[in-house]
């Protein structure tokens, strides 16, 4: 069971920026892909970065890169998600998600939700324009 807390969204002009953090519980958390996901009114939830474990690989979506990083601290059990430069369009609550997943060989790195079996309770983040 892994459980995970995030924390750190607001509300920000665009061109500001935020740091998004997610806090996990559990001891296997350095044996765990870690993603980012988002989801605004009255769309989907989609993908936003995520880092892969086993090679610390990081892959994300068109739409933000460039404009936001991921990190992990394995010492802090903790994922974060740097986002500069935000635009009204990143406008949405943004979930934490841990995944187990081994397909797609050792270097893939999880990317799709049905990929993770874990997900914390969001975090809103607001973009004024």
């Amino acid at each position: 069971q892994v459980q995970l807390v995030e924390s750190g969204g607001g509300l920000v002009q665009a061109g500001g920026s935020l740091r998004l953090s997610c806090a996990a519980s559990g001891r296997t958390f350095n044996r765990q892909s870690m993603g980012w996901f988002r989801q605004a009114p009255g769309k989907e939830r989609e993908f936003v970065s995520a880092i892969n474990w086993k090679v610390d690989d990081t892959v994300s979506a068109d739409s933000v890169k460039g404009r936001f990083t991921i990190s992990r601290d394995n010492a802090k059990n903790t994922v974060y998600l740097q986002m500069d430069s935000l635009k009204p369009e990143d406008t949405a609550i943004y979930y934490c998600a841990s995944s187990t997943y081994s397909g797609g060989g050792y270097y893939y790195t999880p990317r799709f939700p049905r990929e993770y079996r874990y997900w914390g309770q969001g975090t809103q983040v607001t973009v004024s324009s």
